[in-house]
């Protein structure tokens, strides 16, 4: 990371770090920056950087942009298990909102069926039958303005459950670890290790930790 005149600029690099995405989808946004307006690019020592404000404001925008239900594929087999670029085709979405997803479930998003461990992350296979009826549930604010719930339904019962016992076993258990909680919230409610560190992490980040 570089600071000039009180900016920081950010390489690949350290884009990759601070979002969590990868290369591969990083690259892609760049390629496609044309149509999607992704910020402009500074060369700093023969490198590559952006304005880190800038690129983070635009992000969070591009993550968030209206999606038409009519863009969901409803053919194919409705128990086939896909990966996450299987998972974008069905709903019409770019590949790096089912990464976001990964990372900050909206309510509605369903518990893969299948992961697949990799090197260096997990790998979750979701049907196409848990794609549609997410898409359809209104609670899940997919397909609505900004991509999330309004109204009256933005809060209470489209929160997810989830999120307030992960909130209540972090207040309860200060002692313990974030991975250590998700842990004990698997045993007490079930559903996968990985699935509640994602909500721990979710309830950590809405209480500001």
């Amino acid at each position: 990371m570089r600071s000039i005149e009180g900016r920081q600029w950010a390489n690949r690099e350290d884009l990759i770090e601070h979002s969590g995405y990868s290369r591969a989808t990083l690259g892609a946004l760049w390629r496609d920056r044309e149509t999607n307006g992704h910020p402009p690019a500074r060369t700093i020592d023969g490198v590559m950087h952006w304005d880190l404000e800038e690129w983070t404001g635009w992000f969070a925008t591009h993550c968030e942009r209206p999606r038409d239900l009519a863009k969901v594929d409803r053919k194919g087999d409705p128990d086939e298990m896909l990966p996450p670029a299987g998972q974008a085709r069905v709903l019409g979405v770019d590949p790096s909102r089912i990464t976001q997803y990964g990372k900050k479930p909206p309510p509605g998003w369903p518990d893969p069926i299948h992961t697949e461990q990799l090197a260096k992350r997990t790998r979750e296979y979701r049907t196409r039958a848990q794609l549609w009826e997410f898409a359809d549930n209104p609670a899940s604010g997919f397909g609505t303005k900004g991509g999330r719930p309004t109204g009256p339904t933005a809060k209470g019962a489209a929160t997810d459950p989830r999120v307030q016992q992960a909130a209540e076993a972090l207040a309860a258990r200060p002692d313990l670890k974030a991975g250590e909680v998700a842990a004990m919230l698997a045993e007490r409610h079930g559903r996968s290790v990985e699935t509640w560190k994602r909500i721990v992490t979710q309830a950590r980040r809405e209480a500001g930790q």
